[in-house]
C-alpha cells in the first residue's frame, strides 16, 4: 500500500512541452530513484501557465504516474521556475561592524545580505536566489564564507535572480490544485548546472545553457560562482514551428520530422539523402538538406543572442571552460557547431548524473531531465550541509541560496 515516506523528495518541472515528477529517497546519504511520472502538458503559452485547470490536470497526472511506480503517496514537492520572465542582476552592499575590529558572525552575513538586496524592483518581482560572488573584508576580496574572520568592515558583491510574482503564484496554485503543497522552488538553470557541471567547470568558467520548448535559461558560472543569469526567448518549439511552416504540414509531424532528421548544419548532411513526409497532397520526398536550411538560420539566431546576453554581462571572455548544452532542446544535432562558430569555446552536452538505484531508467540520463535530476540534487544538498537542524526546509532553502550555493 503507498504510503507517505519523510525521506522522500518529490520535485515537479512544469515545462511548456512536458511535465515531470521525479521522486527519490535517501538512503545512507545518498539519493535513490523511486520513481517518475512524464505527461505532455497543456494550459501553457509561452513557457508561462495560461490555464490553470488543464495545467493543473496534467501535474496531477504526472504525480499519479509518479505514486504508482514509486508506491507512495506524494503530498508535497519542489517545483522548479524559469522562462522569460526570470531576470539576474549583481548588485553590491556593505555594513561597517563597529569602530573596533570583531569576529564575523552569520547575523553580520545575513545584515550584509539584506544591504545588497535593498534595492528598488517592481511591486510584482520576487527574490529567487541571493547567490554572492564574494565578500570583501576590509578591503581584502575573494572571501566565500567570513563567517569566524575578524574585520571592521564587511561588504558583498550578490547575483540577485528574480521572477515574476504572478508568474510563480500561478505555479504554485497550478501545483496546489493538483493536490500538492509547495515547500520551495529552485531555479530551473541552477538545478540544470547542478546535475550537469563538475566543479572544474564552476572554477574556470562555464556558460550553461537550458534549452526548453518555448526558451533558452542561461547561468555563467566563474570561480565557482554564479555571475550571470537571463533567459533567451527561443526553444525547440521555435525550430518546430520553422520546419511546419517552411513545409506546411502539422506542428507534431514537424516535431517528429526535427527529431528523427534534423540537423542545424546544412554542410553536415549528405547532399543525396532524402526524407518522405506525408504532405495535404500526398507523400513528398524532400531532400535532408532542405531541413537544415530552414534549422540553420534559427540556431545561429539562438547563439547570436547568447552571445549579446553574454556580452552585456561582461562574461563573454570568462568561459575558460567553455559551453554545455542541456534540456530537452539541445539533442538537436549540429548545435554544438553553431555554438561553437558563435561563441568561440569549446561545447558538449550536458547529461545529468545518475541517481543511485539499478532501477532508474535511461531516459533520466539525457538532457532532458537535467532540471529535475538537479533539482533533487540540489534540494538533497540544502538537507544535509550549512543548516540547522531546527529549520524548516522552506528556512533550510533561503539560508543555503543566501549562502550562495
Amino acid at each position: 500500500m503507498a504510503q507517505r515516506q519523510d525521506n522522500m523528495i518529490a520535485v515537479l518541472d512544469i515545462g511548456s512541452a512536458f511535465t515531470r515528477m521525479l521522486v527519490a529517497e535517501v538512503q545512507e546519504g545518498a539519493l535513490r530513484y523511486r520513481g517518475h511520472g512524464i505527461v505532455a502538458s497543456a494550459g501553457m503559452k509561452k513557457g508561462l501557465i495560461a490555464e490553470l485547470a488543464p495545467a493543473a490536470k496534467v501535474v496531477k497526472a504526472a504525480c499519479e504516474l509518479a505514486e504508482r511506480v514509486s508506491r507512495s503517496n506524494i503530498d508535497e514537492c519542489i517545483i522548479g521556475v524559469g522562462g522569460p520572465h526570470v531576470r539576474g542582476l549583481n548588485v553590491s552592499g556593505g555594513i561597517d561592524l563597529g569602530s573596533r575590529m570583531r569576529e564575523i558572525t552569520p547575523n553580520d552575513v545575513n545584515a550584509v545580505l539584506d544591504r545588497a538586496k535593498s534595492i528598488e524592483r517592481p511591486a510584482d518581482r520576487e527574490f529567487l536566489h541571493l547567490l554572492p560572488r564574494e565578500y570583501i573584508l576590509d578591503d581584502q576580496p575573494g572571501i566565500f564564507d567570513p563567517v569566524g574572520m575578524i574585520g571592521a568592515r564587511l561588504e558583498v558583491d550578490l547575483h540577485i535572480a528574480t521572477c515574476s510574482g504572478s508568474a510563480l503564484q500561478s505555479t504554485v496554485t497550478c501545483a496546489n490544485r493538483a493536490g500538492l503543497e509547495v515547500i520551495d522552488t529552485v531555479l530551473e538553470s541552477i538545478a540544470a548546472a547542478e546535475s550537469t557541471l563538475t566543479a572544474d567547470e564552476r572554477e574556470l568558467g562555464v556558460c550553461l545553457l537550458n534549452i526548453g520548448a518555448h526558451s533558452t535559461d542561461l547561468v555563467v558560472f566563474f570561480e565557482s560562482s554564479v555571475v550571470h543569469s537571463s533567459c533567451i526567448p527561443i526553444g525547440g518549439q521555435h525550430f518546430t514551428n520553422d520546419l511546419a511552416q517552411g513545409f506546411q504540414i502539422p506542428v507534431q509531424q514537424a516535431e517528429e520530422l526535427k527529431c528523427q532528421y534534423g540537423h542545424a548544419v546544412v554542410t553536415a548532411v549528405p547532399q543525396e539523402a532524402e526524407v518522405e513526409i506525408l504532405h495535404p497532397s500526398g507523400p513528398v520526398k524532400l531532400p535532408m538538406r532542405r531541413l537544415a536550411e530552414i534549422l540553420e538560420p534559427r540556431a545561429e539566431q539562438l547563439f547570436y543572442y547568447v552571445r549579446e546576453s553574454l556580452r552585456a554581462g561582461g562574461v563573454l571572455e570568462a568561459l575558460g571552460a567553455g559551453c554545455v548544452l542541456t534540456g530537452g532542446g539541445a539533442m538537436l544535432p549540429g548545435l554544438h557547431d553553431i555554438a561553437e562558430s558563435q561563441l568561440r569555446v569549446q561545447t558538449r552536452t550536458g547529461n545529468p548524473v545518475r541517481l543511485s538505484s539499478s532501477q532508474t531508467p535511461p531516459a533520466l540520463a539525457t538532457p532532458a531531465f537535467a532540471t529535475a535530476v538537479g533539482m533533487l540534487l540540489y534540494v538533497h544538498r540544502t538537507r544535509t550541509t550549512l543548516v540547522p537542524a531546527q529549520q524548516g526546509l522552506g528556512s533550510k532553502l533561503r539560508l543555503l541560496f543566501a549562502a550562495g550555493y
